[in-house]
Order: structure tokens, then C-alpha cells, then sequence
């Protein structure tokens, strides 16, 4: 699942995961759950696991970025009524056009990676966002699986 985000208005969409900022007393899950409807108009009826995360540290834009990945059920139909006005489309994206569709190597490479193998867990950072500096750290070690996230739990 991709959105186009038109975040700067021009009319050059960049495609990403749903997404957006943590709100003051919001938990990180709550905000996927809000975000996730409000870019897609689909409703998370289960998160499975988180499935990657990835810091971007870009000095030369002194710029910052801090994003989870998780695995989700839903329910709903495809509908975008994003409130920024940011999100112009909500499709499924076959996993074999995501390389041509997500340009950007932080957005792109760790969903990649995930797609690839299914392992959940690894963290991703990078030094900017033309993808330079990558190192990966393996959360999970091989045959341990992540279980449901629960948000009620404490």
C-alpha cells in the first residue's frame, strides 16, 4: 500500500508508506492507525508487528526523520481524505514495481528488504536521504518470530 504525497503542492508526488507525526498525548500507535485512515480511508483492525524502522541523520540539510514500518490488518475500501491535503492517491503497488516507484533509498531499500524475507525488526539509518551512510542492525535473530502487537498492553 503506497499513497502519493504532493506535500509541496507542485504537482510532484512522491510515493510513500501512509504516514505523518506522532500528535502531542498520542501514542505511536494510535498515530498509524489515524494516519493510516485519514491517507487511505482504510481502518487498522490488527497491528501484526512492527517490521522495520529507519533514523535519517542529513547534516547537510540539517534534517532529521525517525519512521516505523508495521504490518497491519485492515477493513475499508481505498478513500483518501487526508485533512494536510498532502495525499492525492491511495493504491496497492505490486511488490516488483516498488524499485521504479520509490525513488528515495531511505523510503525505498528497507521495504525492499523487508518484501524480500519477511524478517521483522531491523533498523535502518542512513546519513541522507540520497541513501548514503546505510548501516542495517538485524533486530531479530533468525527463527524468532515477532507476535501481535497489542495496544492495550502496558
Amino acid at each position: 500500500m503506497l499513497v502519493g504525497n504532493d506535500w509541496q503542492g507542485h504537482g510532484n508526488v512522491r510515493w510513500t508508506l501512509p504516514g505523518g507525526v506522532v500528535e502531542r498525548y498520542e501514542s505511536t500507535l494510535d498515530a498509524l492507525s489515524r494516519e493510516v485512515h485519514e491517507e487511505t480511508g482504510l481502518a487498522v483492525t490488527r497491528i501484526q508487528h512492527l517490521a522495520y524502522a529507519v533514523h535519517v541523520e542529513d547534516r547537510r540539510r540539517n534534517d532529521r526523520a525517525i519512521s516505523f514500518a508495521f504490518v497491519a490488518d485492515y477493513d475499508g475500501l481505498l478513500n483518501p481524505r487526508d485533512p494536510d491535503g498532502f495525499i492525492v492517491e491511495a493504491r496497492f503497488v505490486p511488490a516488483d514495481e516498488i524499485e521504479r516507484t520509490i525513488p528515495i533509498p531511505p523510503l525505498r531499500e528497507p521495504l525492499l528488504a523487508y518484501l524480500g524475507d519477511r524478517r521483522p525488526g531491523r533498523f535502518f539509518s542512513y546519513a541522507g536521504w540520497d541513501g548514503r551512510g546505510m548501516r542495517v542492525i538485524d533486530g531479530l535473530p533468525p527463527g524468532v518470530t515477532a507476535g501481535p502487537l497489542d495496544p492495550d498492553d502496558d
